[in-house]
């Protein structure tokens, strides 16, 4: 997305990056994480979430293991994965399977029960769960699914998750518009973030450069305030960037 229209200077926005090796840390054997913000056992009062950005936890589980059935209320939880497959299952009644390129999504809403399993016993599975809060309480829970192709975000931002739903995105109930991309070589992408807004970018993997401060896979960088963003310097890099409430 390219705006062409006036934008304000980029002095006018605050980046705050926020080191891989800085988030909270759980190893169960079976599973090891790294908690962006506050969860489980990690408790920091200074990294309690972003805006409505809850919890970003980079998930790697064992194969043939899981999360059992467990209950949510009043999250937008989805699941980005990004090595091996997801196998998810919920009070809904819904069952899927989730490979690299997919994310799954669930509104809790008034309360749901899931599991999520690593269906393979050999390989390991990476993903991103990201807990956003949503804007009404007790709503309707829904489940969806996305697959995204490699082209869908080879050096531009593919939204797959807004409250609209454009796009073909999946629709949440909270306010945010989530993006995925991939970037490399001399690719760049641009966009822009509007006053009253906040955005986070989480790097899933690789290098890469916005507005030239410099990150690497794990890190995760805090924007405020307004103005053009540019997405640089790629070193096959993959991540999330979330346009938020502020």
């Amino acid at each position: 997305m390219t705006h062409h229209q006036h934008i304000t200077p980029q002095d006018a926005l605050q980046l705050t990056r926020r080191p891989a090796d800085a988030r909270g840390a759980a190893d169960f054997g079976w599973l090891k994480s790294a908690h962006s913000f506050s969860f489980g056992n990690y408790h920091d009062p200074a990294h309690m979430g972003f805006g409505n950005l809850r919890v970003i936890n980079d998930d790697l589980v064992d194969g043939g293991k899981g999360f059992g059935q467990h209950p949510h209320r009043n999250a937008e939880i989805f699941s980005y994965v990004l090595e091996g497959a997801l196998e998810h299952r919920d009070s809904m009644g819904n069952g899927s399977v989730v490979a690299a390129g997919g994310v799954q999504y669930m509104s809790a809403g008034s309360g749901v029960t899931h599991s999520e399993f690593n269906p393979s016993q050999t390989e390991a599975m990476r993903f991103l769960q990201v807990w956003l809060l949503p804007e009404k309480q007790d709503t309707a829970p829904a489940y969806d699914a996305i697959d995204l192709t490699p082209e869908d975000k080879d050096g531009k931002l593919k939204l797959f998750l807004s409250q609209d739903g454009r796009d073909g995105s999946m629709t949440t109930q909270a306010d945010a518009s989530v993006y995925a991309a991939t970037l490399t070589g001399a690719q760049s992408i641009e966009t822009a973030l509007a006053a009253g807004r906040k955005g986070w970018v989480q790097v899933a993997d690789g290098a890469l450069s916005v507005n030239g401060v410099r990150l690497s896979k794990g890190d995760g960088l805090a924007i405020e305030g307004s103005g053009t963003l540019t997405f640089s310097d790629g070193k096959d890099a993959e991540f999330l960037f979330f346009d938020l409430a502020a």
